[in-house]
């Protein structure tokens, strides 16, 4: 199977500068902003966000994590059982400006079940979605406020975001599936 370098390290860290003075940009001061990122590599990427913004506020932004596998509507079909983890919501939701993040935008799926995830938390103010990639082929009527790459792919190709926290390195790679 064939696979193409979308994004390496330099670009990456690039990129996350980029979108984290766009969240500021937008938000001022972002005194009602929380992070909040999809277990696993939006996690990841949403604490990395969280240091960047921190250094340019010289304060620490709310932070949590949500795991959404209850929230998912494919679990019927998933072999063998979900892990099932934990979310850690650092913060009040009512009324907060969420800044929802994750890896990979696809067909939409997980961020409908991550925005049912989080409405048990509580009633934000606003909810907007941050992702690394955007690869197109929605399935639901969801799009991205931030978007670090946008990536024309066809729906048997795969994107994985590699994350030094996870994987050793970080880069994104495009896989043709047969």
């Amino acid at each position: 199977m064939p696979t193409t370098l979308l994004l390496d390290k330099e670009e990456m860290t690039r990129i996350l500068e980029r979108l984290a003075c766009e969240v500021l940009d937008r938000h001022g001061q972002c005194e009602r902003v929380m992070l909040v990122g999809i277990e696993r590599r939006g996690a990841d990427l949403a604490r990395r966000l969280g240091a960047l913004m921190q250094q340019k506020l010289q304060r620490p932004l709310p932070l949590g994590t949500l795991d959404i596998n209850l929230y998912r509507d494919d679990w019927t079909s998933l072999e063998g059982k979900p892990h099932i983890g934990q979310s850690r919501i650092t913060a009040p939701v009512d009324n907060a400006e969420i800044i929802l993040i994750d890896d990979v935008l696809f067909s939409g799926r997980t961020i409908r079940a991550a925005l049912e995830a989080l409405l048990d938390y509580g009633r934000p103010r606003k909810v907007e979605l941050l992702v690394l990639v955007d690869r197109g082929h929605r399935e639901l009527p969801i799009q991205a406020d931030y978007i670090g790459r946008s990536v024309d792919t066809r729906p048997q190709e795969q994107v994985d975001v590699l994350l030094e926290e996870r994987d050793g390195r970080d880069e994104v790679l495009l896989t043709a599936k047969n």
